[in-house]
């Protein structure tokens, strides 16, 4: 796969499509892999500590979530890149789990979210299996990876937000004996019903995160990075870093 290096982050070249292929692949293997989900945020995060951009590197698959990823691509003059929704792409593997009956485990969240995202699920994916949950408040000294193992999971949502899920995962990923571990920050709060996406029409648009700022307007302090992320993209474009 051709990974495209946007502001010091590398992204997997892949359609929708393609992304879930390679997913079913990961799935079929014992191979402790994991996928991350970038955005414009975690970018940023990943430039000022060398330790979680390796943890990035280090994934299996990275899929562009976001559309300012996109933009900043195009502005930086690389291959194009296909905004990939990390929740989407989670779905996709909840079907392919559940026709043929691999066991998934929920982890993250507040007390009591992944239990309602697990019988969300359930209802709405005839077949899904899921065989464990456990929330994302504990400790380095919990035996959370045990608990996995121990449940036998194919496939773990790994929902603890950044920068601690992406590290949760390149520390782990060998130890809970599940096939693939993807990171999909507050997916778990959509999936108990909590947080409501946007309409599809503003999904298209790519305005999916100006949805979320109106529904939440205290987001504001962590959207003016959009902008900043652009900025900087053309900058390096101008200056040709």
């Amino acid at each position: 796969m051709e990974r495209v290096d946007v502001l010091g982050v590398s992204f997997d070249r892949l359609t929708m499509s393609q992304a879930r292929d390679n997913g079913e692949k990961l799935l079929g293997q014992k191979n402790g892999s994991y996928v991350v989900t970038p955005n414009p945020e975690i970018v940023f995060a990943a430039r000022k500590d060398g330790n979680y951009a390796r943890a990035l590197a280090g994934a299996d698959l990275v899929l562009a979530d976001g559309i300012g990823i996109v933009y900043a691509a195009r502005i930086l003059g690389r291959p194009s890149l296909e905004k990939i929704p990390g929740i989407e792409f989670g779905r996709q593997m909840l079907s392919r789990c559940a026709e043929t009956g691999l066991a998934v485990y929920l982890l993250g969240g507040k007390p009591g979210v992944a239990q309602r995202a697990a019988a969300n699920l359930e209802a709405e994916y005839p077949g899904l299996k899921i065989c464990g949950t456990h929330d994302g408040y504990f400790g380095p000294e919990e035996p959370v990876a045990e608990l996995i193992s121990a449940s036998g999971a194919d496939m773990v949502f790994v929902c603890l937000g950044f920068p601690k899920q992406e590290f949760w995962m390149a520390e782990n990923s060998k130890k809970t004996g599940a096939s693939l571990h993807i990171g999909l920050g507050g997916s778990l709060d959509v999936f108990a019903g909590d947080v409501k996406r946007a309409p599809r029409s503003w999904q298209k648009l790519g305005l999916e995160w100006l949805y979320r700022l109106i529904c939440e307007p205290r987001r504001i302090k962590r959207m003016w990075k959009l902008p900043f992320f652009l900025a900087l993209a053309v900058w390096k474009r101008l200056t040709g870093g």
